[in-house]
C-alpha cells in the first residue's frame, strides 16, 4: 500500500495551490462577511477543471483518479479556499453530478454531467428533510405514479446549493411501506412546475455555500428522469459516503494545513516577555497537536481513496473512522489555532476565525459524528 503521490500529483497540487492563493483567496473575506456565494469563483473553478475533475473526458472532465480529487480538495483547504466555497464543490461535483454519470442511463449522462462538469449548471442533492436526517427511511417526501411520470410531493432541508441549482437529484418514496427499498431517485431540474426553494438559511459558518430548503408541491417528472430503478435510491444515495469520507473532508484536512501555517508565521512575529511567543513550550505544544492532527487524518482519508481506485470496496468501518476522525477532532486544532493568535485570532482578518466557523460542519454535515459511532460500534458488534 503506497500513498506517495506520483510526479504528476506533485505537480498538480502545486498548480492548485498557486491557482487557488492567485485566483480564489483573495474573494474569499469579502463573501464570507456578506454571506454570499462567489459565482465567479465558481467559474474559475469550473475553467480551472475542478469541477469535473474526475468525470470522463467525453462528458467534459479529466479522468482524474480519486487520489487526485482528494489532492485538489486538501490543497485548496491549505491554500485557504473558505469551507463554503469547497463545500458547494464536493456537493455539486460528488453528490449530483458523480450520482448521474454513475446511475444514470446515456441520454442522462449526455443531458446533464456536461453542464455540471464545466460549472454551467449548478447541481445538488436532496435527501435530508426537517424530520429525516440521519433516519433515511424516515423520508416522507412521496413520488407516486401517475401517467407517464411521477409526482413529488415533500420537502427537502439544509440543502447545499438548493436554491441556486439548476438540477437536483431528489429521494423520495415510490413505496411508502418498503423503508429503505422503497426510495427511489429523480433528477429535477430547476423550472419544473411544483418545484421550488425556500429562503436561504444564515448559517455560523460555511457562509459563502447557498443551504435552503427544497419543496416539492405535485411536481410532475417525467419516469425518463428516474434515476436507476424504483427502489435503488438508498443504494444510490449510500454510494455518496464513499465520496463523503475522503473527497469532501479533504479540504478540512487541508484547512489545518492552513492553520499550522498561519500559527507558525504568527508564534514567530509575536513576541510577550521579550520573546517570540515560538519560544514558549505551551505554543510548541498546540502547533505539535496541529501536525499530529494532520497527518493522522491525512493517512486515514487517502486511505480510502487509494481503496477506490485500487477497485476495493470501501469498508464502512474505515469510512467511519475517517469521518468521525476528521469531524469531532478537527475541533480542537482550530480552536487551539484561534486562542493561539490571543485577540486577533477572534477578529475576521486573521482568518483563523473563519477557519473555525467552518470547522464546526465537520461533526455534522454527512452523516454526524454520533451516526459514525454508531456505525463504529454495530461493525465491531459483528451485527
Amino acid at each position: 500500500m503506497d500513498f506517495s503521490l506520483t510526479d504528476e500529483q506533485t505537480s498538480f497540487r502545486e498548480q492548485v495551490l498557486r491557482f487557488a492563493r492567485g485566483e480564489i483567496v483573495p474573494r474569499v473575506r469579502e463573501h464570507d462577511l456578506a454571506a454570499e456565494f462567489d459565482r465567479e469563483s465558481w467559474k474559475r473553478l469550473g475553467d480551472f477543471g475542478i469541477l469535473g475533475l474526475h468525470l470522463p473526458v467525453e462528458y467534459g472532465g479529466s479522468g482524474a483518479d480519486v487520489v487526485t480529487c482528494v489532492v485538489a480538495g486538501e490543497a485548496l483547504g491549505q491554500a485557504g479556499v473558505d469551507g463554503g466555497l469547497t463545500l458547494s464543490y464536493g456537493a455539486h461535483t460528488f453528490l449530483c453530478a458523480d450520482t448521474i454519470f454513475s446511475h444514470g442511463t446515456e441520454e442522462q449522462k449526455r443531458k446533464y454531467v456536461p453542464k455540471l462538469a464545466s460549472g454551467g449548471w449548478i447541481g445538488c442533492m436532496g435527501l435530508t428533510e426537517p424530520g429525516a436526517g440521519s433516519d433515511v427511511a424516515a423520508l416522507k417526501t412521496r413520488a407516486d405514479r401517475r401517467g407517464a411520470g411521477y409526482v413529488l410531493n415533500g420537502s427537502k432541508m439544509f440543502i447545499t446549493n438548493g436554491s441556486i441549482a439548476d438540477v437536483a437529484v431528489i429521494f423520495a418514496k415510490t413505496n411508502p411501506e418498503g423503508e429503505h427499498a422503497g426510495i427511489s431517485a429523480f433528477i429535477v431540474e430547476r423550472g419544473t412546475p411544483g418545484f421550488s426553494a425556500g429562503r436561504n438559511l444564515h448559517k455560523m459558518g460555511v457562509r459563502t455555500s447557498v443551504t435552503s430548503e427544497l419543496i416539492f408541491e405535485d411536481c410532475v417528472v417525467p419516469r425518463e428522469n428516474l434515476l436507476g430503478e424504483e427502489g435503488a435510491g438508498f443504494r444510490i444515495a449510500m454510494r455518496t459516503v464513499e465520496w463523503d469520507r475522503c473527497t469532501l473532508i479533504a479540504p478540512f484536512v487541508g484547512q489545518m494545513d492552513f492553520l499550522i501555517e498561519r500559527c507558525c508565521r504568527y508564534a514567530k512575529q509575536r513576541h510577550q516577555f521579550g520573546r517570540p511567543i515560538a519560544s514558549f513550550q505551551a505554543i510548541k505544544h498546540k502547533i505539535a497537536d496541529l501536525k499530529i492532527f494532520v497527518e493522522a487524518a491525512r493517512t486515514l482519508v487517502y486511505r480510502i481513496a487509494w481503496c477506490k481506485d485500487q477497485g476495493r470496496p470501501v469498508n464502512h468501518l474505515e469510512a467511519a473512522i475517517a469521518k468521525l476522525f476528521v469531524g469531532d477532532w478537527s475541533l480542537q486544532p482550530a480552536n487551539d489555532a484561534m486562542v493561539l493568535h490571543g485577540g486577533y485570532g477572534y477578529c475576521h482578518e486573521y482568518d483563523v476565525e473563519r477557519v473555525f466557523r467552518d470547522s464546526r460542519l465537520a461533526p455534522i454535515g454527512g452523516g454526524t459524528s454520533d451516526i459514525q459511532k454508531m456505525i463504529i460500534s454495530k461493525i465491531m458488534e459483528g451485527e
